[in-house]
């Protein structure tokens, strides 16, 4: 029989153990900061035995120029060296052993995660850089911009500029391009205070695409979490080293911060570049895969991205990664928020359940040095119980995919029923829902800007797409037209993509005005997608992820028509801005005025408090919604909303409310040009078909009116149509 080990006394085990966790509190934190003579070097690593700092040479990266052991203390491994000079190219082999969980190999060079420079080499190959943090900031403050009056422009750094005319060539497609005065102009102009930037952490094309000759446009598969992408960089900062990169980056986001303008990342913290078992290992896989992603005993990767891999949250070295990324975009790059992609796999525990209080959630939410930011989830991912919308803990905003797929549904989906002879398959319930903030679905404790309204977003078709295509036409990205989502809730008016029939576009344009008028009338956070706002169109693709092309970038030359929707979208803009009414932080109580929340009254097409069979029937669907504000420091304000869903044009008796004197028109769905009139309150006016129209209420309620809000009708929340690739 073999030897066996004799067994360990209990109190030795106990005090090794304790030696163990007191060398690990002492050790240096994972990453790169300087020293006197150069920088110190820390990597993570659990099961590797033993690793070695390779510096390479700044003019030629494939070229090894020195080899130096690192030490050992605890779980990480450091190196404090006079070779890390800022430009230095390096990298960090690994050894480990063997097994169907580890893929350590000497061999290669591993990316230590927490590079804040990264260049690639002559062969492929990508080294970290010591970099130069020196930036003057100028004394720029972050733009402070109260939760309600939060309006997000999701964008694409290359996309949003790669055509602009208004700058140098050299600038299109770039950082600076996008800080240029043009562009912020452009964003002032239209009244978003926030940009959402789709990654920007340094990402790569994955191995089947490159393979394709595509590339990953979108950018959702990260190659390290703390350098910016070199690409979007100008030529001139790229020439400058990663340095330069860097530098451009701050630039950008120091500008916007003049404008008053927000600065949010969208962030993949879910899986890396590193793919499936036949990837490409470059960083974490080689550092250490049995602690960084998930996998069963056969070393078989456990998949909830659908791209390959997923890191394991359950593990707190995966953790602090994250928590050590946030922090350092946040407070050295002066991030102010962040999206993050399939949000749940970071709220996975090591039985892959999701927890609303993971560790990780709640590091990200209580982290000293993240106060301030603001953080989205994308509320959904391919593992088990994927869809967890309304479930993330207070503090984190939702895109709502069911607020999407409802205002989709009554404007889009029933409408088409309606043409082909059917019926609506939703009463107006589950739209006022939608429109008051979702209550029920985002616990009343969040409030309603928790829920980050959409109608559309980077992953599915344009604004304009939705009303020009029943059904996707992804066949340029190489899939047979299998990829993306099927179930789009979209309309074309009775032609499939582009026709010169004035009546269908006439019909187009007012759908498209019902989507946003919708949206940026109801409680909540509002999202827009670059180029919505004027009518950008994909040509039927809602997957362009790999799309690097006019087909994503944005057009700055614009046809009449699309200069009067842009028209009616700044409008929108500034009437929410005019009425708080329409943007409450809290959810109203019955009976009960609470601060900051609005009053919502509902009544139907006869000018009469709506009924249940008011909101149950679908072949009815007219409301009329007064929404007024009780401020906390804002001015009164009453607004009028009227929906008229069905296809046949209405007389509607408006409601009398307390103390209005009279009701202006400021908006409505039905006219390509900007509507004005002032009617009595309790007028009957024509509401055209299927249309949406806004009033300001004038005149004050008289003192002690009563302070019932009137609570709609919730409706169960559904899966999303399609979740992100």
């Amino acid at each position: 029989m073999p030897p066996t080990e004799p067994e360990q006394d209990p109190a030795q085990a106990h005090a090794q153990a304790g030696a163990q966790a007191l060398v690990q509190a002492h050790a240096p934190r994972p990453g790169i900061e300087p020293t006197e003579a150069g920088h110190r070097l820390t990597v993570w690593s659990r099961h590797a035995t033993r690793m070695e700092l390779r510096v390479f040479d700044p003019h030629d990266p494939d070229w090894l120029l020195e080899a130096v052991p690192m030490e050992r203390v605890g779980e990480v491994f450091t190196i404090d060296s006079e070779l890390l000079r800022t430009g230095t190219p390096y990298a960090v082999g690994v050894d480990g052993p063997q097994g169907p969980r580890h893929s350590f190999d000497w061999h290669r060079n591993a990316l230590p995660p927490h590079a804040h420079g990264v260049v690639r080499t002559p062969h492929g190959q990508h080294r970290a850089t010591v970099v130069d943090h020196a930036f003057d900031w100028g004394g720029v403050p972050r733009p402070v911009v109260p939760p309600s009056r939060q309006v997000i422009y999701e964008a694409h750094v290359k996309g949003l500029t790669k055509l602009s005319p208004h700058m140098p060539a050299e600038l299109r497609g770039t950082y600076a391009g996008l800080a240029h005065p043009a562009t912020i102009d452009y964003l002032r102009e239209l009244g978003v205070t926030a940009v959402q930037l789709l990654p920007v952490h340094l990402f790569v094309s994955e191995q089947r695409l490159i393979h394709q000759g595509r590339v990953n446009h979108w950018g959702y598969n990260t190659l390290s979490f703390f350098a910016p992408h070199s690409a979007y960089a100008s030529r001139r900062a790229q020439f400058d080293g990663t340095g330069g990169v860097l530098r451009e980056f701050k630039g950008m986001v120091r500008l916007l911060h003049e404008a008053g303008i927000q600065v949010l990342l969208d962030v993949v913290y879910n899986h890396t570049a590193e793919e499936g078992r036949g990837g490409p290992p470059s960083s974490l896989r080689l550092i250490d895969d049995a602690s960084y992603y998930r996998q069963d005993d056969e070393g078989r990767m456990i998949d909830c991205t659908g791209c390959g891999n997923t890191i394991d949250y359950a593990l707190p070295a995966a953790q602090d990664l994250v928590v050590d990324s946030l922090r350092y975009w946040h407070r050295e790059m002066q991030v102010d928020g962040f999206r993050f992609d399939l949000a749940p796999v970071l709220g996975r525990g090591a039985d892959l359940r999701f927890d609303p209080q993971h560790p990780l959630l709640r590091r990200i939410l209580d982290d000293p040095e993240l106060q301030g930011a603001t953080m989205i989830a994308e509320p959904w991912d391919v593992g088990p119980d994927g869809w967890q919308t309304g479930r993330f803990p207070a503090g984190f905003g939702e895109w709502n995919d069911r607020y999407r797929d409802t205002v989709r549904q009554f404007w889009l989906s029933d409408a088409r029923s309606f043409r082909h002879g059917g019926e609506g398959s939703t009463g107006v319930g589950p739209l006022a829902h939608a429109m008051s903030g979702s209550e029920g679905l985002i616990a009343a404790e969040r409030g309603p800007l928790a829920s980050v309204n959409l109608i559309t977003a980077h992953d599915g078709f344009t604004l304009t797409d939705l009303v020009r295509y029943d059904r996707k036409h992804n066949e340029a990205n190489g899939e047979d037209n299998r990829d993306g989502a099927d179930d789009n809730r979209s309309w074309n008016h009775g032609v499939e993509g582009r026709t010169d029939d004035p009546e269908i576009q006439r019909e187009r344009r007012r759908s498209m005005r019902n989507l946003l008028g919708t949206l940026l009338v109801s409680a909540g956070t509002p999202m827009l997608t670059m180029g919505d706002e004027f009518g950008r169109t994909q040509r039927g693709n809602n997957n362009a992820y790999c799309q690097d092309s006019a087909l994503t970038w944005m057009p700055w030359h614009r046809k009449p028509w699309q200069e009067a929707f842009l028209v009616q979208t700044r409008r929108l803009l500034q009437l929410r801005r005019d009425h708080p009414a329409l943007r409450p932080l809290e959810y109203g109580r019955t009976g009960q005025r609470v601060a900051g929340s609005s009053r919502l009254d509902w009544w139907n097409a006869r000018g009469e408090p709506m009924t249940i069979d008011d909101w149950d029937h679908s072949h009815d669907r007219t409301m009329q919604m007064v929404a007024e504000s009780t401020p906390v420091d804002e001015g009164y304000s009453r607004v009028l909303v009227v929906v008229h869903g069905s296809p046949r044009d209405a007389l509607v008796t408006t409601p009398v409310p307390d103390g209005a004197t009279e009701l202006e028109l400021i908006w409505d769905s039905a006219d390509d040009e900007p509507a004005h009139e002032r009617i009595a309150p309790g007028a009957r006016i024509e509401v055209p078909a299927m249309s949406l129209r806004v009033y300001a209420v004038l005149g004050m309620p008289a003192a002690g009116a009563p302070e019932a809000t009137v609570s709609v009708v919730r409706t169960p929340p559904s899966p999303p149509a399609g979740s992100e690739r």
